[in-house]
């Protein structure tokens, strides 16, 4: 649970989440994400259409790949592309990809028809990330983004982010590894401390 938090993101930044392991990082993303509901405290995009919550203007990009193994590669594209219909803020500017031009950019486009189960697992994470490019949303979420992938797909992640700021979108990511970004801002979560009293027998 989180006590006293409160920030503000402007568009074209990465907001980059730090802290302690279990201190809450990826349970803020999830609550972005719309996947943990808030118990109190209000979440707001300006820009975007008031009556849509703003989860709707965002991409989950978590720990799991969030692929179906007996679906191919572009299936599963097809499948995010229909699920997950653009929500533009008004300052939103960025243009999506094919589902082919995507693989192609990830270096997997080879695989667009098979199973996605045969996949190594860099493979399926760069299949996860591909989603955030067919589909336009202002908002990233990202959860240890750089997980599973090798170093030149590493540096290709963020040049990729770098681009979705430099379009008008935003980012918040949580992760452990500094992060070469050309614009970002940060956020140390630390846990609050603990009173304790002992109360002794007479």
């Amino acid at each position: 649970m989180f006590q006293d938090l409160t920030f503000s993101v402007e568009s074209g930044t990465a907001l980059v989440v730090t802290g302690a392991n279990g201190i809450g990082k990826s349970s803020l993303l999830r609550t972005l994400a719309g996947l943990v509901a808030l118990t109190s405290g209000t979440i707001r995009l300006d820009g975007a259409d008031e009556d849509k919550p703003p989860h709707e203007f965002a991409h989950y990009f978590g720990h799991q790949d969030a692929v179906k193994p007996a679906l191919s590669v572009l299936e599963n594209l097809g499948f995010w592309q229909s699920f997950a219909a653009p929500a533009e803020a008004e300052s939103y500017l960025a243009q999506t990809m094919t589902p082919i031009g995507a693989l192609d950019l990830l270096g997997i486009g080879h695989t667009a028809h098979l199973p996605t189960a045969y996949l190594s697992a860099g493979q399926k994470r760069r299949l996860s990330l591909a989603r955030l490019l067919v589909t336009a949303r202002p908002i990233w979420l990202m959860d240890e983004p750089t997980s599973a992938l090798d170093k030149a797909s590493e540096q290709q992640l963020l040049d990729l982010m770098d681009r979705h700021l430099a379009g008008g979108g935003l980012i918040v990511t949580a992760t452990h590894t500094k992060l070469a970004l050309a614009r970002t801002q940060a956020l140390h979560l630390e846990a609050q401390p603990v009173a304790a009293s002992i109360a002794e027998d007479d």
